[in-house]
């Protein structure tokens, strides 16, 4: 068997012990085990197993991760999410589909604080769903917009997806976050359009909500305060370089704990469930890096992305339908892997040949983000829709069919959000080139 087979060989068995189970870091170490073990002999293979987990991990950018992960977790258990949406609520509340364009509001102020997608469902799932049920809301635009909303964590910095593009392909994570701030805050009136719309048009999908007098509006600012303030002391620095990326994921760590402990919520239960979350999370990307490092070893040796390469490079079309194609595949991947997984797989292999076709580093980035997001939602195995069925069981009890309808006018919008992006890319990349 010839090196270029083995390695596609590798990819099928890869997808076999995923569809298995296994989990999908455990399943590329096996995977590239048995590949290095085939091609160089297992002394060759236990070399690779030596090295690669410590040169993966002591890497100065991972130390993001964890500190990020753990000031959405302080953010988490401190209640920032049920004061974002019910923020927003009092503002857009009385327009049609009011709460669930105060569940956007809120997806997208929680992701500002967390940079995770699966977190965010999961806490405006909890608190958006029992005030759409009470004022009946259509259940697929209660569970569609949840589902949609929460992808926002991948865009909206800090994003831990981007952190680990930054790190594979050693871009700027500063510029990574700046350049999916725009674009973040367009998907997010998309989105609001959509329900807009669609809410103006049948009322009885997404009924006003109650008047609020301008003064209970101002009022409610109050509410929002403290992750404006934790977002600004995050991200200004980065934009105008008093501390690197790597230092604002701690002072953001820091100042997560600060605002729980101001608002009275620090307690042993909270401290434990805080350093849990992230903790788990955490040991879930390293062995996925770990695992994705040592498949990248097994995939060189195998002459697979080179051969890739020299196949796209050797088209005779135009780089604008090959990206198409490339963002189609991650479109199909998504619906059966994890944002972090399939990154970690693919822009290793892809990226090389996306900047040799001439497309900017940073504006790639974002493009993968957003089709991260669109593969967390897309039938039928979208991990949003799965999350948001199964904490709809006990409030609304509707099947997965419901959400997926409530899901395709989002993902009509996403088309077009992408599309957009796509032809414009100075919406990308206007805020990173005037970074300090």
């Amino acid at each position: 068997m010839s090196p270029l087979i083995l390695g596609t060989v590798g990819f099928g068995f890869l997808f076999l012990l995923m569809f298995m189970g296994i989990p999908i870091g455990i399943s590329m170490i096996i995977t590239a085990l048995t590949g290095v073990a085939y091609i160089a002999g297992w002394d060759a293979a236990f070399g690779i197993l030596q090295t690669v987990p410590y040169t993966t991990i002591a890497h100065y950018s991972l130390c993001m991760i964890p500190l990020f992960l753990l000031m959405g977790a302080f953010s988490f258990h401190g209640g920032l999410s049920s004061d974002l949406y019910f923020g927003a609520n009092k503002w857009v509340g009385r327009q049609p589909g009011g709460l669930a364009m105060a569940t956007v509001a809120g997806c997208a102020g929680f992701a500002a604080v967390t940079g995770n997608s699966v977190a965010s469902v999961a806490t405006m799932g909890r608190i958006a769903l029992p005030e759409m049920k009470k004022y009946n809301y259509d259940p697929a635009l209660a569970t569609g917009v949840i589902a949609a909303g929460g992808t926002m964590g991948i865009l909206i910095p800090p994003s831990i997806p981007l952190v680990v593009f930054g790190i594979l392909t050693e871009q700027s994570i500063g510029k990574l976050f700046f350049a999916g701030f725009i674009p973040g805050i367009l998907e997010a009136i998309f989105y609001m359009g959509v329900i807009y719309i669609r809410c103006k048009s049948n009322p009885s999908l997404g009924p006003r909500g109650p008047k609020v007098s301008f003064i209970d509006k101002l009022k409610s600012l109050k509410m929002f305060w403290m992750t404006g303030l934790l977002f600004i002391l995050v991200l200004g620095g980065i934009y105008v370089g008093i501390f690197a990326p790597t230092e604002a994921a701690g002072i953001g760590a820091v100042g997560a704990f600060l605002i729980i402990l101001i608002r009275g919520k620090v307690t042993w239960q909270n401290l434990f469930g805080a350093l849990t979350d992230a903790c788990k999370v955490t040991c879930m990307i390293i062995v996925v890096f770990i695992g994705a490092k040592m498949m990248m070893s097994f995939l060189a040796l195998t002459q697979l992305p080179f051969a890739l390469a020299a196949f796209i490079d050797g088209l005779a079309i135009n780089r604008y339908i090959i990206m198409a194609g490339i963002m189609i595949m991650y479109l199909m991947l998504g619906c059966l892997m994890d944002p972090i997984s399939m990154m970690l797989l693919t822009v290793p292999i892809l990226f090389p040949t996306v900047i040799g076709l001439g497309f900017n580093g940073i504006w790639f980035g974002i493009i993968i983000a957003r089709m991260l997001e669109i593969g967390l939602i897309t039938p039928p195995l979208g991990l949003n829709a799965i999350i948001i069925r199964e904490q709809a069981k006990e409030i609304l009890d509707v099947p997965v069919s419901i959400v997926y309808r409530g899901i395709i006018p989002f993902l009509i919008a996403d088309v077009l959000h992408v599309s957009l992006l796509f032809a414009f890319p100075g919406i990308v990349l206007f805020l990173p080139s005037i970074m300090n």
